[in-house]
């Protein structure tokens, strides 16, 4: 004999309606903002210009930060270079130049080596010069704090720009989120 089925009054909207719902909301800002980023007699084209030009900013300093976590513990290389050439590539996505700010420089370049070492004082800060903790487990815990909080700022961020410059700020936070989870992820 079959169970009978209790009848279940949900509590809210289903979960499939909500993310329908965001994702309809999604593509429809996207496209209608991409429609007036055409128009370059209005504020929007400065607004997106340097909305990039930080973005590439701070991907720049992020694979500086990788650079020097790479250049002060060796044995995180191997793990930390396909990241960090990521970050490089999305610099270089946002309009970055390779040359620009060592962003693109190769981890045993001259100007990552030598913000390494000036930099190897225990505590991390977001600074012109990126600190490196002593331990291993503490460099790559600031690298995941810095991913993650850059990947917030995108997320943030991509509401006030653009279509195609939206699009791109969330692809490269949620690649910066997906960083953040394999650098704390990796370590247990």
């Amino acid at each position: 004999m079959p169970y009978p089925l209790l009848p279940r009054t949900p509590s809210g909207p289903r979960r499939r309606s909500l993310l329908a719902s965001a994702a309809g909301a999604f593509v429809l800002v996207g496209c209608s903002a991409h429609e007036s980023s055409t128009d370059t007699t209005g504020g929007s084209p400065s607004a997106a210009d340097r909305a990039r030009a930080r973005a590439a900013r701070d991907s720049g300093a992020l694979a500086e930060r990788y650079a020097a976590v790479i250049t002060a513990h060796p044995a995180l290389a191997e793990r930390l270079r396909p990241l960090r050439a990521e970050v490089v590539r999305h610099a270089e996505a946002f309009g970055g130049t390779s040359g620009a700010s060592g962003a693109a420089a190769p981890a045993g370049s001259p100007s990552a080596s030598a913000s390494a070492s000036a930099s190897t004082s225990p505590s991390a800060s977001p600074s012109a010069s990126p600190t490196v903790p002593v331990h291993e487990k503490d460099a790559l815990a600031g690298l995941a704090a810095a991913e993650r909080t850059l990947a917030d700022a995108r997320a943030k961020a991509l509401l006030d720009v653009p279509g195609e410059l939206a699009r791109l700020l969330a692809s490269v936070a949620a690649a910066g989120a997906a960083h953040a989870y394999l650098l704390t992820e990796g370590a247990k």
